[in-house]
């Protein structure tokens, strides 16, 4: 397993990061110790999380994942051992997306606090907010890694165009730049990613994580019709998966993990990772099985054919 350098920057991640979001929704504490240790000793080690994630959750405020993380950092004294990615911007009960310079100085302790380290590695701007220039954010971001708090930084959820004014902006005032994209991008969901924003990527040397691996876990095969919903708490958002395209990947998912003897999951996720510009997928499991699967698309590899008879399936 060969690491992946993150653009510019000197972070290396494995070609697998582990999604965050379900500490402290479906995954419990002990749940999300145990997840994180095996995904730690296979080799992996770039873990995704944001201060949002899980206040959609019933009885949830947000940071519950960040403070998860934190409590196995400090059990497991795995610091040296993993790059932390975590995210600022969403709504965590200011009202709105909020990217300006004294949210971001507040939030960033917050999640340091909770994660129980010194320095973020990797610190995103969830969503892009037009209320605020690229100039204040980026402002704001120096003086966090000019104090050692955070290492790098990046942005989730841009378009092309966006990107690139957040690039020129850093360029033009001597600011630093963003040097990790993290948008939604798997077998299904392709255009977002494919077209300007990876050119821009490739023209400016973007590391690349990508999230919703799995879309949302309809690319594991388990959501089939309607009556499979009920399967999880994330299966309302099938309805948009299933139909006539969806259900053309998931044949072609089914007929190569047959001839391979693999997940639907682990062909999805290689799929994904052979993508030009992409330096991982992210994904998500709650259970050592679902890990065990996303682990072994790690070493998985597609050959042209395979490669093809998906592009096919997935065709706009």
């Amino acid at each position: 397993m060969q690491n992946r350098k993150l653009g510019r920057s000197d972070l290396e991640i494995a070609p697998l990061v582990f999604g965050g979001n379900v500490f402290g929704w479906t995954a419990d504490e002990k749940t999300s110790f145990d997840l994180l240790d095996r995904f730690v000793d296979a080799g992996l080690n770039a873990i995704d999380t944001a201060d949002v994630y899980s206040r959609w959750a019933p009885g949830n405020q947000g940071g519950e994942s960040e403070t998860i993380i934190g409590n196995w950092l400090k059990k497991s004294g795995k610091r040296n051992q993993v790059v932390i990615i975590t995210k600022v911007g969403s709504d965590v009960g200011q009202g709105r997306i909020d990217l300006s310079p004294a949210h971001i100085e507040k939030a960033v302790e917050a999640s340091l606090k909770r994660l129980g380290i010194d320095e973020i590695d990797l610190y995103l701007s969830h969503w892009a907010d037009p209320t605020v220039t690229h100039v204040e954010t980026l402002g704001a971001y120096q003086r966090l890694i000019e104090k050692g708090k955070v290492r790098y930084i990046g942005a989730s959820n841009l378009d092309a165009g966006q990107f690139k004014a957040a690039l020129d902006a850093a360029d033009h005032h001597n600011l630093p730049r963003y040097d990790v994209l993290q948008p939604a991008y798997n077998l299904y969901d392709r255009s977002e990613f494919e077209g300007p924003l990876r050119d821009l990527c490739l023209a400016k040397n973007i590391g690349v994580i990508s999230y919703y691996g799995l879309a949302k876990g309809f690319l594991s095969g388990k959501y089939r019709s309607k009556a499979d919903f009920g399967k999880s708490p994330r299966g309302g958002d099938m309805a948009s998966y299933l139909n006539e395209r969806g259900l053309r990947i998931l044949a072609a998912l089914d007929e190569i993990a047959v001839s391979k003897n693999v997940t639907q999951a682990q062909i999805a996720l290689a799929w994904c990772m052979a993508q030009r510009g992409i330096c991982a997928p992210i994904a998500s499991a709650t259970s050592l099985e679902q890990l065990e699967s996303l682990i072994g698309a790690v070493s998985l590899t597609l050959s042209d054919a395979e490669m093809k008879r998906l592009e096919n399936a997935s065709a706009l």
